[in-house]
């Protein structure tokens, strides 16, 4: 029987849907799918600086995992740099303290905190939103 799977803990979601390379507008190579909690070992690990013991606490893994976890980001990085595919983001199955939100209107992200239930965009009052939470 396989282990339990734990989910991992996520400060916020990225704050892209994707990226292209510049200059490769004949060739259409699927994407490589980049998860929240990729992006979150590589922004604690390579942009926060943080040690893998530090950034494996702060996600509420094991180091083993989270070494997997990054490994993966970081290959999966390379690959699109090298073969020059686009990058998107999934969700993958970590989970954020507080829900997050996307506006479709303005593009804004945001927090609703469980003080200050809304059901509009704190920047355009719109309604159309979207949840980010995995």
């Amino acid at each position: 029987m396989p282990r339990h799977r734990h989910k991992k803990k996520l400060t916020e979601p990225p704050l892209f849907k994707g990226y292209r390379p510049y200059g490769t507008a004949g060739k259409k190579r699927p994407p490589v799918e980049l998860l929240f909690e990729e992006y979150e070992a590589l922004k604690l690990a390579d942009y926060q600086l943080m040690a893998h013991h530090e950034a494996c606490r702060h996600m509420g893994i094991s180091r083993p995992t989270f070494a997997r976890i990054y490994e993966n980001a970081r290959r999966k990085m390379a690959k699109a740099l090298v073969e020059c595919r686009e990058i998107t983001t999934a969700r993958g199955s970590g989970y954020f303290d507080e829900p997050w939100y996307l506006c479709r209107d303005c593009h804004n992200r945001f927090q609703l905190t469980r003080k200050k239930q809304k059901d509009y965009c704190p920047s355009c009052e719109s309604s159309d939103l979207e949840s980010m939470n995995p």
